[in-house]
């Protein structure tokens, strides 16, 4: 069983910025900041934040679904702004899925603005077919969100 789940959130600033925070370890950085609630810890074990990087993703108590995770970066294309991640251990992998990524794209759409698109796609083996309602694209809008008002916050001064 194949599913994917998609949100779309335009944000008042260029590709290139929020290319900046989302193509690097920043969103990571930013999320285990100010999203506690979510996150009880997002921790860096390998890599610099190019291909090959791993996080280990440790979800807050009373967060739907698995308590963490450790995911790889498999793409960051800096063209294209494309970044995707992947569940190498625990978490979904241990539930049935055979696959969990998560992809960020951040598309111009003006000079001074953007559209972050976050997608999830995964495949499950049908025996664990029941697993897939656990599988949520609501932290991924809430990062989405904390991204657009730390990049309207953090704008540069136009004077």
């Amino acid at each position: 069983m194949f599913g994917e789940l998609q949100h779309e959130l335009e944000l008042h600033a260029p590709a290139s910025e929020a290319w900046d925070l989302f193509g690097t370890l920043r969103i990571g950085q930013l999320v285990a900041e100010e999203l506690p609630q979510l996150f009880q810890s997002v921790e860096l074990t390998e890599g610099d934040g190019g291909v090959g990087t791993v996080l280990k993703l440790t979800f807050a108590p009373g967060v739907g679904g698995p308590s963490g995770y450790k995911e790889k970066f498999t793409k960051i294309d800096n063209e294209n702004r494309i970044k995707e991640t992947e569940v190498v251990e625990g978490g979904y992998l241990e539930l049935g899925f055979s696959l969990f990524r998560v992809r960020f794209e951040v598309i111009e759409k003006g000079e001074e603005s953007s559209i972050i698109k976050s997608t999830i796609e995964y495949e499950l083996n049908d025996d664990n077919a029941s697993n897939a309602s656990l599988v949520s694209i609501q932290s991924l809008v809430t990062i989405a969100e904390l991204a657009k008002s730390y990049l309207n916050k953090n704008k540069p001064s136009t004077q």
